[in-house]
């Protein structure tokens, strides 16, 4: 694993970049808490992920670039420019919910704010509009560059094979993710593709595909750090495959006991990329254990104010049920 410090990043962009990683583990294990004690009524877990999605998210300019994210990504939408609080009024449903006022169920992340594009519950639709937002960057000669994220079981769909077909022929400045961990639900890749990375893919379309560690840090930056910049320079797209876990369930309607071993599930469990994370930042000297466990309290006190303040919130009023939905 590469050291945090060849990533080119000062120590305290690496600090700042461990407590995005921490930020989005802490709040997503509240969501997780308020499904199990009736407060919200569903949850997808993006626990395992979070290192490969900050590392990702840093590599871009939110302020300019664009954002069409899946269901797992909450911790790159945190870094992207969301707040807890944005994701937890999401969960309630609450009026304010910028992801979409309550109009859709949870973990359909988007704020026009921070040129995060919402989503549907249909699975990889997001690709092909990624291909028209980047498409619009191509034709109106802009320099920002489109990320766009799904998991490999979702990247079977055929909306995606036209996405990416289309993105090569036209050489957008669109890079597109894949979230490989493992698990379609309850599926394995064996069953789900043949390829030995998902990242082959990429050839036939015409671009290149890339495969990384998702639980190393550095290798995860450089490589989007390296894409984004060829993007920008007119170098068309990349197929990127982010190796992750998945530390839980597939939902929180899901038991993944059933088809999964206790022993698989342990031994993932102890291959925790935060840990990981934090051997490095101890061995390295960027941060010690007195600053860790401070920054522990500090995330679980944001967490804690930011779900008061959402349940707190106003209730979106029954007859504006069809206000945004429809064009005027």
């Amino acid at each position: 694993m590469k050291t945090l410090k060849k990533s080119g990043l000062s120590k305290e962009e690496l600090i700042q970049a461990y407590r995005e990683v921490l930020r989005g583990r802490r709040l997503d294990e509240r969501l997780w808490q308020l499904t199990r004690i009736g407060k919200t009524s569903f949850n997808i877990s993006g626990q395992g992920a979070e290192v490969a999605q900050v590392a990702m998210a840093l590599a871009f300019d939110p302020k300019k670039d664009y954002y069409l994210p899946y269901y797992r990504d909450m911790t790159a939408c945190l870094v992207w420019g969301m707040t807890p609080k944005d994701i937890i009024m999401g969960s309630f449903g609450k009026e304010a919910d910028p992801s979409s006022h309550a109009r859709q169920m949870p973990n359909h992340y988007g704020s026009k704010e921070h040129n995060i594009v919402s989503f549907a519950s249909t699975v990889s639709t997001q690709m092909p509009l990624a291909t028209g937002v980047a498409y619009s960057a191509q034709l109106e000669k802009s320099d920002f560059v489109t990320l766009t994220t799904t998991g490999e079981g979702s990247a079977n769909q055929g909306e995606v094979q036209e996405a990416m077909n289309f993105a090569g022929v036209k050489k957008l400045p669109l890079i597109f993710v894949v979230e490989n961990n493992e698990y379609a639900i309850s599926v394995p890749i064996k069953e789900q593709y043949a390829n030995k990375h998902m990242s082959d893919r990429a050839e036939g379309y015409g671009f290149e595909g890339i495969s990384v560690d998702g639980n190393d840090f550095t290798e995860v930056y450089l490589t989007f750090k390296k894409a984004v910049e060829d993007a920008r320079a007119g170098k068309g797209s990349k197929l990127i495959e982010l190796r992750v876990s998945r530390l839980t369930s597939h939902s929180a309607d899901d038991d993944q006991t059933i088809y999964r071993s206790k022993e698989e599930i342990e031994s993932m469990k102890e291959k925790d990329p935060i840990d990981a994370m934090v051997k490095q930042l101890l061995a390295e000297k960027i941060m010690t254990q007195a600053e860790l466990d401070k920054m522990d309290e500090e995330i679980r006190a944001e967490v804690d104010l930011a779900t008061d303040e959402a349940e707190k919130m106003p209730e979106p009023l029954a007859e504006s049920l069809y206000e945004e939905v429809y064009a005027k």
